[in-house]
């Protein structure tokens, strides 16, 4: 039967193929090829009597038909577009089957976690559920609104939509409420059987639930669709894996009458289908330390778990919230080790000071395995070199992508960095998606899969059977213990600690393979001669040490790409680095060299900072022009007789240039900027120092700029306001005046506004139809700033809204009515 059912399913294809044949693109042939390839193996897979009749089985099947049908229907439809996501989910139920052939996930047994009461023991959700439930009331549209509910696994996501389920708001509000853990589910139309199931009331005109398994997937689309038409429901699908295809269910509850329904999905990640929809995506975040605190308390205390004599002493409190700092806020690792400390019954204060030093963590990266199970195989690779980095360090895009490249041959980083924010791995901690965080709990993950894929290890505390590839060496402020063995097959080296670094010069010699030398804020004062041995070196990492000068050796690292010495105080560069036509990028600051730069010989630089402009420019040496691939470039000590027309002429030859930063030079103006337009092809502009006034033009391609210590006048806005490109605007002790405007129509595509100690600004005034697309508005140290425009309502797009300022003005604005839309509020005194 189900053999007849895909067969026949197939000739339908083939028929289509064939009378496309002369209409269809090469592209739309091959794709209806792949899905016919698939059909063709599930077909080998049911022939197999192992796999057997059961009730999953026709579920695959009869998505199966629904997704061939599907997929029909948009061909004819000319919406190829989407026929990666039915393919995907065809191959996906092939392999199902499989599983089930083989015995694996073939229970049919119901799962608990579909329950929706509430959590005994939860702390820290009453800001994320005032949030959310803004989102769901507030946003009204004719199509069913999505909110995602994003987060690592273990952090509370699936606890803020039961809470959010059974609130008594949302009970009242939405008649018709129904709750689907979609990881429990191996099809789509169990989705659907249960979704009816649950919306239907008193079973009303409803089938049993046999009739309902006996119906294809169209029709229960079409009961659900029905019963739902004009009225108000909730719909949350917890746990939503990625390659489950949610358009058929969107499109079947889009085409009813508006009646305010609202779907709430929980993923560790933002479905690709729902992207391309109206969403909202509400980020879990971890709990700071006394919310942390709050729960281990409560949980280790709950219930008759303990005796009175046995309850957790107050004083060691103080050890307790220490340990905590190992559990990141991870509300799951934080559960998990007050139930460890629970089951071992203390009854002294002795006693649970021992069992505070011997809690497990590793059973918390046992609870995270299912999570790294389901992350996008092509970023394992990444995640794993994550290991390499310091526990709860910000990490820089800059510097993960040049480690990614030399360590592992993980080329075109850049695209990836999008996936790892995606799947939670990481964490946007700025505006500008140059810096990222990461959970100490997933750090402690990544490193055990370092050791086990990448031959990763940390000296001292791992030691792998094999040689090596990767090491971190963590070191105290007494002492430094290291070992000459294995070294020859070290490929990277990384020092975390207190900077006692007391290795011969010898200690160098031994690294043969080494291409990257990380020794980022270990307060290292001399780098010895012998560093020139390692001729395989392509990074090198000094930033942010006491290093005064760098060896002249380093003319024998022919391969170096990358020198990061930003953040040491006055260090002296020998002249022979600037002959280095292997360097990619050079991170400097506060650099003594005693000749002018020759970068003219470096053609492969792409990244220079920061270097003074007198050592860039002078005579007429034109040495930028034969930078052609630069595209990052920071100049200092620009003054009011700094030539930089000239400078603006050069980088206007640049085809790949895209970043700039000028900075002024203490206590002078800069000079007049008005060669600024030339620059067409900039992207960022950060500007540094004191201005006259604003240049008469801006790179016509500009998308980001800042405005520091600027010090204008005048009102900077009516010139910004032209910027048609310009998505972020940050503004820093840029302008003394006490009226800023923005007038009608303004920043037409700006989507950040950040305004920072301007001391004077009592006004802010903004027309209609301004700021259309903003955001997030941040508005911090403007002491005199004491109301918010009215218009600030109007402003739809608006989502966050973030101030420092004094108590009094604080309170004022959180009881204005102008913010009472806007569904991130941060104001603080």
């Amino acid at each position: 039967m189900v053999e007849a059912v895909i067969l026949s399913l197939m000739q339908k294809l083939n028929k289509y193929q064939e009378e496309r044949t002369d209409k269809a693109s090469h592209y739309e042939i091959g794709d209806m090829e792949r899905v016919i390839k698939e059909m063709r193996e599930i077909v080998d897979i049911v022939r197999d009597k192992k796999s057997g009749e059961g009730r999953r089985l026709r579920y695959l099947v009869s998505d199966l038909v629904h997704m061939a049908h599907y997929a029909l229907d948009l061909y004819k439809h000319r919406q190829t577009h989407v026929i990666e996501c039915i393919y995907n989910w065809i191959g996906e139920i092939k392999m199902r089957m499989r599983m089930l052939k083989l015995g694996v996930d073939g229970a049919e047994a119901e799962s608990n976690s579909e329950n929706v009461d509430e959590d005994h023991v939860v702390v820290g959700l009453d800001k994320h559920i005032e949030v959310v439930l803004r989102t769901i009331f507030f946003h009204k549209l004719e199509n069913p609104s999505w909110v995602v509910i994003k987060g690592m696994s273990g952090i509370g996501k699936t606890t803020l939509a039961r809470a959010i389920y059974n609130h008594a708001d949302v009970i009242d509000r939405f008649k018709y409420r129904a709750w689907v853990c979609v990881s429990n589910v191996l099809t789509l139309k169990e989705i659907f059987i249960k979704l009816l199931l649950q919306v239907v009331v008193d079973g009303e005109n409803l089938h049993t639930s046999s009739s309902l398994e006996e119906m294809d997937n169209q029709t229960l689309l079409y009961m659900l669709h029905q019963h739902l038409q004009g009225l108000p429901y909730l719909i949350v699908l917890d746990d939503l894996p990625k390659q489950i295809p949610l358009r058929p269910l969107c499109e079947a509850l889009q085409k009813q009458e508006y009646g305010g329904g609202k779907l709430v999905v929980t993923s560790h990640m933002t479905h690709q289908f729902i992207k391309t929809r109206w969403h909202d995506v509400h980020k879990m975040e971890p709990l700071d330390p006394i919310m942390s605190w709050q729960l281990f308390y409560k949980t280790i205390n709950s219930g008759n778990k303990l005796r009175s004599e046995q309850k957790f002493p107050k004083e060691l409190e103080y050890q307790g919230k220490l340990m905590l700092r190992k559990c990141g806020g991870l509300p799951l690792a934080i559960k998990e080790v007050a139930n460890q400390l629970a089951q071992k019954k203390a009854s002294t204060g002795t006693e649970w000071e021992h069992l505070l030093d011997s809690v497990d963590f590793g059973s918390t990266l046992e609870l995270l395995e299912p999570y790294y199970q389901k992350l996008d195989p092509e970023l394992l690779p990444f995640f794993m070199y994550l290991a390499l980095f310091k526990e709860n360090t910000t990490l820089r895009k800059n510097k993960l992508s040049q480690i990614w490249e030399v360590a592992g041959g993980l080329y075109d980083s850049h695209s990836y960095f999008d996936g790892l924010v995606d799947e939670s791995v990481i964490d946007e901690v700025n505006d500008k998606s140059t810096r990222y965080r990461m959970n100490p709990v997933l750090h402690r993950l990544s490193i055990k899969k370092a050791e086990e894929g990448i031959g990763f290890e940390i000296h001292g505390s791992t030691r792998l059977n094999g040689n090596p590839r990767h090491r971190v060496i963590m070191c105290s402020r007494d002492n430094f213990s290291y070992s000459t063995n294995q070294d020859k097959y070290l490929v990277s080296l990384f020092f975390h600690g207190g900077g006692y670094f007391n290795a011969s010069p010898s200690y160098w010699k031994g690294f043969e393979k080494l291409k990257i030398l990380d020794l980022e804020d270990f307060g290292l004062k001399i780098l010895p001669e012998t560093i020139g041995t390692l001729t395989k070196l392509r990074y090198m990492g000094l930033r942010n040490n006491y290093i005064k000068e760098l060896p002249k050796s380093v003319r024998f690292l022919e391969k170096l790409e990358v020198l990061d010495i930003a953040q040491n105080f006055m260090v002296q560069v020998p002249d022979i680095v600037w002959e280095m036509d292997s360097l990619h990028h050079v991170y400097m600051s506060d650099v003594i060299s005693k000749k002018p730069y020759k970068i003219h010989v470096q053609p492969w630089l792409k990244t220079l900072t920061s270097v003074s402009f007198d050592d860039l420019i002078y005579d007429d040496h034109d040495e930028l022009l034969g930078l052609t691939w630069l595209e990052k470039l920071s100049v200092h000590d620009l003054d009011g007789n700094t030539n930089v027309s000239k400078l603006f002429g050069l980088l206007s030859n640049l085809k790949y240039f895209r970043h700039l930063t000028l900075r002024g030079h203490r206590f002078r103006s800069m000079p007049c900027l008005d060669g600024l337009g030339t620059l067409q092809r900039v992207r960022t502009l950060k500007l540094d120092g004191r201005l006259d006034r604003l240049p008469n033009s801006f790179p016509y391609m500009l998308t980001s700029l800042t405005l520091a210590n600027s010090c204008l006048n005048e009102d900077p806005m009516p010139l910004l306001g032209k910027l048609t490109r310009l998505l972020k605007l940050i503004l820093r002790n840029a302008y003394t005046g006490q009226q800023m405007y923005i007038h009608e129509f303004d920043f037409k595509a700006l989507e950040v506004l950040c305004i920072e100690n301007l001391l004077n600004l009592r006004n802010l005034q903004i027309e209609e139809a301004a700021l259309k697309y903003l955001r997030k508005l941040e508005i911090r140290n403007c002491p005199c700033l004491d109301t918010l425009p009215k218009e600030v309502r109007s402003l739809y797009s608006l989502e966050e809204l973030k101030m420092v300022t004094t108590k009094a003005i604080s309170t004022k604005i959180r009881n204005s009515r102008s913010i009472s839309k806007i569904r991130f509020v941060n104001i603080n005194p």
